[in-house]
């Protein structure tokens, strides 16, 4: 059957409505200057389900070298003479309040649910509290849009300005997570935070917050060990940890958000909003997997799916989301975990290891846009 034109984008997209439908909000982890110039951004909000953008320094060292977009903007600050530091603060900050305008209509619409774009602090800053902090207002300050988060590591540094930043109202997308032990600290400095800007008198029903667990990289990392392991159930494990971590992260959200302290909270606070999940880290890295896994088996009402364009395509041409995503047996997440741990693979050590060397990636991408950018700002 031959597909008209106007009815591609409807059969192509019936995932992404299926997800929606779920409860589930699509955020594109991607931006670029050309994205939002040519109207694509705006395409994939109309088209695709999409709500809301997430990005890193990985993202943005990729859209300048690539991108033409940003050759005018990168004139005039090498004719003010910008170090590549301010330089670069000031081209995220110029394409982050692009998008934020274009998801505007969102936010208001949803009342702060979604319409959120997401921008990382200075990755060198992870180890560096009162640096976080400072990087973080003042990125907050420069975007001067409502829907904008700033990213944090969940770093044993990060998760205390996480409770500086929600305490002087600013929305945070705590980052890197790998472990439960990170993700109830993430969700504390959140109250806390919370719980301090209320004290401060300020207006907490617009403060918001997300916890981003990282998912692909837990399986690449955790199948790498179970492939040097001699034993049946080695291999019965591989794929299948990162999903089992979510279905935990997932149980946890529900202990916590039903816990007494939030019950407390939310009842002496009215209008707040919990700190939401988000999956990242959806792309998958063996080819052995689907490439719509990290998305159509997470269709949890109320969390955030943030995914590469490539995944969004993957989804929206043969995506299929189960009737029950998480799986009907809510202690089959936990004996996987127990197996990998009965194989001699500790998942907390494998956790700290993926948190650093994420933080190290994206501080080797912060580099590679500085050197980028000292390169075209002398050129001009």
């Amino acid at each position: 059957m031959q597909i008209k034109p106007d009815e591609t984008w409807r059969i192509m997209s019936q995932a992404l409505d299926d997800l929606t439908k779920h409860g589930v909000s699509i955020y594109l982890d991607d931006i670029s200057r050309s994205r939002l110039e040519s109207g694509d951004l705006r395409r994939l909000v109309e088209r695709d389900s999409v709500v809301g953008v997430t990005t890193n320094p990985s993202i943005f060292r990729k859209a300048l070298a690539d991108g033409e977009g940003y050759d005018r903007t990168i004139s005039d600050l090498a004719r003010s003479e910008f170090s590549p530091t301010d330089a670069l603060r000031i081209l995220t900050c110029m394409d982050v309040r692009d998008a934020a305008d274009v998801l505007a209509p969102i936010h208001r619409r949803t009342d702060g649910h979604d319409g959120w774009v997401s921008l990382e602090v200075n990755p060198y800053y992870a180890n560096d509290t009162e640096a976080t902090v400072a990087e973080a207002t003042l990125l907050h300050w420069t975007v001067g849009r409502e829907n904008v988060m700033i990213k944090v590591p969940a770093t044993h540094a990060g998760i205390p300005a996480v409770t500086e930043l929600v305490a002087r109202g600013i929305p945070v997308n705590v980052t890197v997570i790998f472990s439960l032990t990170s993700y109830s600290q993430a969700v504390d400095a959140y109250m806390t935070g919370l719980e301090r800007a209320h004290q401060q008198g300020l207006d907490t029903r617009k403060i918001r917050s997300v916890a981003s667990f990282y998912l692909a990289r837990i399986d690449d990392a955790i199948d790498r060990e179970l492939d040097t392991v001699d034993a049946p159930a080695a291999g019965a494990l591989r794929g299948k940890v990162a999903l089992a971590h979510a279905r935990l992260a997932h149980r946890a959200y529900d202990d916590l958000h039903n816990g007494e302290r939030w019950r407390t909270l939310s009842a002496g606070i009215p209008g707040l909003a919990p700190q939401r999940l988000l999956w990242a880290s959806t792309s998958t890295k063996d080819d052995r997997y689907s490439d719509t896994r990290y998305v159509t088996q997470l269709a949890v009402p109320g969390s955030i799916n943030t995914m590469p364009e490539s995944t969004l395509h993957a989804v929206s041409d043969h995506g299929v989301i189960p009737v029950s995503p998480l799986g009907s047996d809510p202690d089959s997440a936990q004996q996987i975990m127990r197996d990998l741990q009965a194989l001699g693979i500790s998942f907390d050590k494998a956790a700290r290891q993926l948190e650093t060397q994420a933080v190290t990636g994206f501080q080797h991408a912060w580099r590679g846009i500085l050197d980028v950018l000292a390169s075209r700002l002398a050129a001009r």
